[in-house]
Parts: structure tokens; C-alpha cells; sequence
């Protein structure tokens, strides 16, 4: 696992409380992860989330895994975790005005101490948002204490891949993403079984670099004056962004980064 010093929380809650936390929201969706609703779907159905069951979003910024589980899932209900109060309160009008505010609540708190109670949830859920959380280890034990036995917890994260990234990348990609450390498949796999789960699911996607590739189009051919906007039509800082997203691509392509999925079961 790499990580670096020097970026935390508060550099988190920052840039999704801010205008870069809008232009990701431009750029990805509002389901802010590789491969939206796709790759949602494909996370449901491995992971057998179940109608009318209860689910833990933990790190679920706006909520918009929670409203796609309780739409196309037919889940009964989601109870997400955020530190961020801007996202949490956009969630809770999201989920009002989509009709799910009897289904869905959200508790401002840190994900790795949500406070919720032990064993209650038939699964846990997170996508693309566990990168965000320097203590990996506290991070999954809070998941698997949330669910109950027999349960599942389900997630995809941006992960460190295969051909590995050398430190200096690892120092500039964390520092530009606002990740205080980026996992390995391995690593996660490790941590699932520590905290007494069954992994079915550790694979990379094979999504990140298409979806990065998708997204340096967009803003290029169309949706540039769209982005400015954003941004206060501050030529610099896109100039800035586009230099670090070309980054991220380069990285992808080479295979150091990659969506990883994972699937497991509590078995104690």
C-alpha cells in the first residue's frame, strides 16, 4: 500500500464541499465512481443484495449508491455514512426529492467510527471511496462490525495495480487525488479475512483507464466552457486539472492503476 503524510480529512471535505468537488460530479455523474450505473449493477449482482434488505453505505457522499440500491435494488432501506455535512445535507434533499426520504438517512460521521449499530445490516456497501480513508485497517473492521453474520460487504476502489507505481508517481497521483494512501488487491483481500469475511470477488474491472479516456474526450471536444463554468472560469486551474487528469490516464493505461471489486461474506 502506498501512502503519503500531509493529507486528510479536512483536504477531502475541502474539495466536496468546493468547486472540484462539483467538477467531478460533471465529469463522472452523479454516481462519482468508474463506470457508473454499470458498474453498480455488476457490484448488486455479484454481491446478491437482496430485496428488501437493510444496507450501510459507508463513504456515500451524496447518497447516489443508496437511491441506485433502493431503485434497481428494491432494497428496503439505506442508512449512508459521510464526513462531509455539504454532501450530506445535497444527499438527504436528493433523496427527498426522489421520493426516498423514508428510506434513506444519513449519518454525518467518520466512516471508520460511524457510531450505527453492530451487526444490524444484512451488507455494507462503498464504491469508489474507501481511497479516501487513511486508516484502511479501522475502515473494513467498522464493516465487518456492521454486518450481521452471513452478510455481505460489497465495494469497488481505485487501487494501486499490478505494474505498481513507482514512489514518486505514488507521491504526485495521492497528492492530486486527495488520497491519503491507494490499496493493492492483495491488501484488501488480506484485510477482509482478518476481519473474519470469505472473499468470493477480489478483481480488477478492467473499467478504469476506458472511463478515464471517456471522461479527458468529453471535456475536450464538448464540454469545456461547461467545466470553466464550474471552476469560475479560472483558465489556470483546468489548465492545472487537465495536466494531472492526463497524468491519471497515463498511469491507467500502464496498468499502475485500477478499479478493484470485491465481494465477501462474514462468516464470524
Amino acid at each position: 500500500m502506498k501512502s503519503i503524510s500531509g493529507i486528510g480529512l479536512a483536504d477531502v471535505q475541502a474539495v466536496y464541499a468546493g468547486p472540484e468537488g462539483k467538477l467531478w460530479e460533471f465529469i463522472m455523474g452523479e454516481q462519482i465512481h468508474i463506470g457508473g450505473m454499470a458498474s453498480s449493477m455488476d457490484l448488486a449482482a455479484r454481491a446478491g443484495i437482496a430485496a428488501g434488505s437493510r444496507g450501510v453505505d459507508l463513504c456515500c457522499c451524496t447518497g447516489a449508491g443508496m437511491r441506485f440500491l433502493l431503485r434497481f435494488a428494491e432494497v428496503g432501506s439505506m442508512v449512508g455514512v459521510d464526513a462531509t455535512a455539504a454532501m450530506v445535507e445535497l444527499g438527504r434533499q436528493r433523496c427527498r426529492q426522489e421520493g426516498f426520504d423514508g428510506r434513506a438517512e444519513f449519518v454525518l460521521a467518520d466512516a471508520c467510527k460511524s457510531g450505527l449499530p453492530s451487526a444490524q445490516a444484512d451488507f455494507v456497501w462503498g464504491e469508489d471511496a474507501w481511497c479516501y480513508v487513511a486508516d484502511k485497517p479501522r475502515l473494513i473492521a467498522e464493516a465487518a462490525r456492521l454486518v450481521k453474520p452471513g452478510g455481505t460487504i460489497a465495494f469497488t476502489d481505485w487501487l494501486e495495480g499490478p505494474a505498481q507505481l513507482p514512489d514518486a508517481e505514488a507521491q504526485r497521483f495521492l497528492r492530486f487525488m486527495k488520497f491519503p494512501s491507494i490499496e493493492i488487491l492483495q491488501g484488501y483481500r488480506d484485510l477482509l479475512k482478518a476481519n473474519g469475511c470469505e472473499v468470493s470477488v477480489a478483481a480488477d474491472t478492467g473499467r478504469f483507464a476506458p472511463c478515464i479516456d471517456l471522461y479527458l474526450h468529453m471535456l475536450a471536444l464538448q464540454h469545456t466552457y461547461d467545466a470553466l463554468k464550474i471552476i469560475g472560469f479560472d483558465q489556470a486551474m483546468m489548465q492545472g486539472l487537465a495536466g494531472e487528469m492526463a497524468f491519471v490516464q497515463a498511469l491507467a493505461q500502464a496498468g499502475k492503476i485500477c478499479q478493484g471489486m470485491f465481494v465477501a461474506r462474514k462468516i464470524a
